[in-house]
């Protein structure tokens, strides 16, 4: 699929990875719409973006909601063949804390955004992408899920988190299957410590001790290096039922 042929909604793109995506595929000739629950940072980035963004308030653990904006996002953009889901929560708790164990209303709130979440938003994307006409290779559509190299090495504090993510990893294979016969295509990048607005918060010796964890390059992830990578897919038909660690080789210690 050309870069100036996609047509694609973002979950999660008014900051951070999303966005970063967003920035890209305009940049290559693209249209976008953006999904985020944070109205006035939606309104800004699609601003920003320029007349081929539109931003549309979504809950991505709402059926109705997603199943109402994709339609709208469709009409906007007269097409739809590529989703990037990008939204999520940390979720960080312990499942013993100090207190009282993790509060089941944490894990389940996780689980709902980073991967019932997904799920949501890429069945109702690919419900609308089947009726594409078909490209090469009979190719109709794309998705792009988010991991973490949390679904691999969570840490302590991310059993919630990693959970999530892990479900993530583990639908992609059996969705490209489901998927192949209308030309839809399902691969998922599980990126290792980027540069987020989370990771902008965190104290500047944070910061630096996570980049030093991390063997080459020691330096914590650009969402620019996101946005290649998730471009990449989108262009390369070959890549399908894939996860793809983006992450300077890092392996996460337990703490």
């Amino acid at each position: 699929m050309q870069l100036n042929q996609i047509k694609a909604v973002i979950t999660g793109g008014a900051s951070g990875l999303g966005n970063a995506v967003a920035r890209h595929l305009i940049a290559q000739g693209g249209k976008v719409v953006l999904f985020d629950v944070n109205e006035d940072k939606g309104n800004a980035a699609a601003t920003a973006l320029g007349g081929e963004a539109h931003f549309l308030r979504t809950d991505v653990t709402s059926e109705e909601d997603v199943a109402a904006h994709i339609d709208q996002a469709n009409a906007a953009m007269g097409g739809l063949n590529a989703l990037i889901n990008c939204a999520g929560i940390l979720g960080a708790g312990r499942v013993l804390g100090r207190e009282a164990p993790m509060a089941l209303s944490n894990f389940s709130t996780t689980v709902m955004v980073n991967l019932v979440g997904s799920f949501n938003v890429a069945k109702a994307a690919a419900n609308r992408m089947q009726h594409n006409e078909p490209g090469e290779d009979g190719e109709r559509g794309v998705i792009v899920n988010t991991a973490s190299v949390a679904a691999y090495e969570g840490q302590i504090g991310q059993a919630a988190y990693s959970a999530s993510k892990g479900g993530v990893v583990g639908m992609t294979l059996p969705m490209a299957r489901e998927l192949a016969r209308f030309g839809i295509r399902v691969a998922t990048i599980a990126p290792g410590i980027f540069w987020t607005p989370m990771v902008d918060g965190m104290p500047e010796q944070v910061q630096e001790s996570l980049s030093a964890s991390i063997p080459f390059p020691s330096r914590l992830g650009k969402p620019e290096e996101y946005a290649q990578l998730a471009a990449f897919i989108l262009s390369n038909r070959y890549i399908n039922g894939e996860t793809i660690r983006l992450d300077g080789a890092v392996r996460m210690q337990p703490r």
